[in-house]
C-alpha cells in the first residue's frame, strides 16, 4: 500500500548535463534514448593500459568560462562550472539576484584533479620543485569542485563535496535534499564532476581488472547486464540538479520537471572493491530510500541501474532488483551509452531518470545482445520504451562499499 506523503517531497527545477552523451538536456536525451554507445579510441591515450574512454564531445573551456579564468581550473572543476550554469538556467534562477547565503552548493567528486597532478608531478621529476605551480593544491583538492561553483553562482550557503566513490552523486543529491528539509538553505545546487582518464588512475584500473578490454571495438565494450561483458569503459561528465522545496517552487511558478522524494545509503562493510554477492547493503539502500518516500516495492515502475557492465555489479545488482521488485520494474542502464563517469555517474544518472519521469520515455541499455543467465529482470534494450512513469528508483553504488539509492516521483 502506497503511503506517499508529497509534503517531504523536492522539487527537481533545474538540470545542467556535461556528458559523452552531448552539453544539455536535449543533446544527452537524445543520444541516451538512441542507444549509441559514446566509446570511442583517444588518441591522448595511446600510451594508456586501456587506449579507448568516452570523453565529452567539444567541450572548450576556454569558450565556455573565458581564457583568463579557465586556464586556472581542473578538468573536473570545468565540467561542474559549466553544468551548474546550465542547471541554475533552467531552474529560471539568477545568482545576480537570489539571496546567495541561503543558496547551497553539494557537489559529489572521487578522484580530483588527477590530470593536474600528474602533470606537476612530471614537472617536479623533470625540473625540480621550483618549477612546480603554485596552483597544483587548488587545482587538484576535491573540494574546489564546490568552492569554485559557490564562486561563480555567488552562493554563500553550506558548501559540500560528498566523497563515496561511484556513488558521490547520488549522496550528494541526497544530503541536498536533507539540507532544504531541515531549513538550512533554500535552494540546492546538487551534483557531481569527475574527469580522472589519466594515465595512472587508468592503469590503475587496467591492473584490479575493472576496465573492459575491448579495444577492437570499443563502442560495444559497455554492455551492462550482457552475458559477454567485460567491464567497464572509463568516462568523464559532471550532473547537476537544482533542487528546491516544493512549496518554494510553486510560489515563483517555476517549472517542476520532477521531485526527489527518497533517500536511502548504506555500506556493504565487506571488501574494498567487490560487492558483497549477497546483495545485503544495497538491499538496505533500496528500503531505506523506500521508507523514507513512504513508497512500496509495488509502487517502483523504473530503475536506473548502477549497470556497472562488470561482472560482479551487475550480477549482484540483478539479484537484489528481482528479491525486492520481480520482473515487474522496467531497468536500463544508461552506462552503455555514457560508459562509467565513476564520481559523477549518480548525478548524471538521477537526471536521466528525471527525464525518463517527466518524459515518459525509458533509454535502452546499449550493446545489450544476450542477456546474462543469472540476469532475471526486465531490461529495456533494442529502442526507447515509452512508458509512463510515477515512481522510480536511481541507483548508485561506489568502492568501499557505499550504496546510495533515490526515489524520483512525477510532478
Amino acid at each position: 500500500m502506497t503511503l506517499h506523503d508529497p509534503r517531504f517531497d523536492v522539487a527537481v527545477t533545474g538540470l545542467g548535463l556535461v556528458t559523452p552523451a552531448g552539453m544539455g538536456i536535449e543533446a544527452n536525451w537524445e543520444r541516451i534514448t538512441s542507444g549509441r554507445s559514446t566509446a570511442a579510441l583517444d588518441p591522448a591515450l595511446a600510451d594508456a593500459a586501456v587506449r579507448f574512454a568516452c570523453l565529452v564531445p567539444g567541450f572548450d573551456a576556454a569558450e565556455l568560462l573565458g581564457r583568463e579564468h579557465s586556464w586556472r581550473l581542473d578538468r573536473f572543476v570545468q565540467l561542474a562550472m559549466v553544468a551548474a550554469r546550465q542547471a541554475v538556467e533552467d531552474a529560471g534562477l539568477d545568482p545576480q539576484h537570489w539571496d546567495g547565503a541561503r543558496v547551497a552548493v553539494v557537489l559529489g567528486n572521487s578522484l580530483g584533479g588527477t590530470g593536474t597532478f600528474e602533470q606537476q608531478h612530471q614537472r617536479l621529476r623533470d625540473h625540480g620543485p621550483k618549477r612546480v605551480s603554485p596552483l597544483l593544491i587548488p587545482m587538484s583538492m576535491m573540494n574546489m569542485v564546490s568552492g569554485y561553483v559557490a564562486i561563480d553562482l555567488k552562493a554563500k550557503g553550506p558548501n559540500l563535496v560528498t566523497a563515496t566513490a561511484c556513488a558521490s552523486g547520488a549522496t550528494a543529491i541526497g544530503i541536498g535534499r536533507e539540507l532544504l528539509r531541515a531549513g538550512t538553505c533554500d535552494v540546492v545546487i546538487a551534483g557531481a564532476s569527475e574527469s580522472a582518464l589519466s594515465p595512472a588512475v587508468l592503469a590503475g584500473l587496467h591492473q584490479m581488472g575493472a576496465l573492459s578490454a575491448r579495444e577492437d571495438d570499443p563502442t560495444a565494450a559497455s554492455r551492462p547486464f550482457d552475458a559477454d561483458r567485460d567491464g567497464f569503459v572509463a568516462a568523464e561528465g559532471a550532473g547537476v540538479l537544482v533542487l528546491e522545496r516544493m512549496a518554494d517552487a510553486r510560489a515563483r511558478n517555476a517549472r517542476v520537471r520532477a521531485r526527489i522524494s527518497g533517500y536511502g545509503a548504506s555500506a556493504d562493510a565487506h571488501h574494498a572493491t567487490a560487492p558483497d554477492p549477497s546483495g545485503a547493503g544495497v538491499e538496505l539502500a533500496v528500503q531505506a530510500a523506500l521508507t523514507d518516500a513512504r513508497i512500496g516495492h509495488s509502487d517502483v515502475q523504473h530503475i536506473n541501474a548502477h549497470g556497472t557492465s562488470t561482472p560482479l555489479n551487475d550480477s549482484t545488482e540483478a539479484r537484489v532488483v528481482h528479491r525486492l521488485f520481480g520482473d515487474t520494474p522496467a531497468v536500463t542502464s544508461t552506462k552503455g551509452v555514457t560508459g562509467h563517469t565513476l564520481g559523477a555517474a549518480g548525478a548524471i544518472e538521477a537526471a536521466y531518470t528525471v527525464l525518463a519521469v517527466e518524459r515518459g520515455r525509458l533509454p535502452p541499455t546499449a550493446n545489450l545482445r544476450r542477456l546474462d543467465d543469472g540476469v532475471e529482470i526486465d531490461v529495456v534494450h533494442g529502442a526507447a520504451r515509452e512508458a509512463k512513469v510515477d515512481v522510480a528508483i536511481s541507483n548508485s553504488f561506489g568502492f568501499g562499499g557505499h550504496n546510495a539509492v533515490l526515489v524520483v516521483t512525477a510532478a
